[in-house]
């Protein structure tokens, strides 16, 4: 790159950069009914990370609320309606993902007093227990854990519970966790988050077993590691956000553990630090 390309490329880094920091505020889009992540109430963890970082960075957060579907991005980051979604994994395509500040996996949820101990996805018990799943409304496209039971031949004993739930209820998501309370499955494979949280939550005492692998699969990735989502020509705030991952640290863990959510081996930015 030329020296006159250098000098303009900085120019308009630095352009972009006085432009959001005149805003004064951090806008975030968010679910409004997606807990533990985030509601219109400010409840989640998401919501308390995005205030962390308004404050950390002079601002105010301004929150666009919409319901996480499939056109979420669509419809906000891409959009231009907001300037970073709290939560992402890492490789995204439609999102410039900021380094993790955290890596979980699914897992096996039961009820401790049926006593199940589910070792793994090659458990025996699981031909013979009734497992709910999530599903995402194309049965092409489903999450690896039900990948991974399909592919052992555990078909008919699967049941069924839209990812997306009704968003007329409280937490739809949850449907699933509370069909573990109310036996009307025998075990669940839930994304970590959402497991222990409403685990913690729950009025029975429950067991969570994360899915750390498929044995018969080892590529099939069951841990995620998830980032800060922005628009890929919005560099400077990224960069701002893995700043504050790596400063936050200490911080951010805390939050996590405080709403149950269950974390793999750390990334390196939340390794160590005050």
């Amino acid at each position: 790159m030329s020296s006159l390309s250098k000098l303009l490329a900085l120019a308009v880094l630095a352009s972009a950069t006085s432009a959001f920091a005149a805003a004064g505020t951090l806008r975030v889009c968010a679910d409004p009914n997606n807990l533990p992540w985030s509601n219109r109430q400010q409840q989640g963890f998401e919501n308390h990370l995005a205030e962390m970082v308004a404050r950390d960075f002079g601002m105010t957060v301004d929150w666009i609320w919409f319901p996480q579907r499939s056109a979420f991005f669509r419809q906000t980051l891409d959009a231009g309606i907001c300037d970073v979604v709290m939560g992402v994994p890492a490789g995204f395509q439609h999102a410039s993902v900021t380094r993790p500040y955290y890596v979980s996996s699914y897992a096996f949820l039961s009820r401790q007093d049926r006593h199940l101990r589910i070792t793994g996805l090659d458990d025996p018990q699981l031909r013979h227990l009734r497992i709910g799943v999530h599903i995402l409304g194309d049965e092409d496209d489903n999450l690896p854990p039900v990948n991974a039971l399909i592919h052992r031949g555990i078909v008919h004993n699967l049941v069924g519970y839209s990812i997306f739930g009704n968003l007329d209820e409280k937490n739809p998501s949850a449907d699933l966790i509370q069909a573990v309370v109310e036996k009307k499955v025998d075990v669940a494979v839930v994304w970590g988050p959402l497991a222990g949280y409403f685990a913690r939550h729950s009025p029975v005492p429950l067991v969570l077993t994360p899915i750390v692998s498929d044995p018969q699969n080892p590529s099939m990735p069951m841990s995620f590691a998830i980032g800060m989502g922005v628009r890929p020509e919005d560099q400077a705030l990224r960069r701002r956000l893995d700043a504050e991952i790596v400063r936050r640290r200490t911080q951010i863990h805390r939050l996590l553990v405080a709403y149950g959510i269950p974390q793999a081996s750390p990334p390196p930015a939340m390794q160590g630090g005050n």
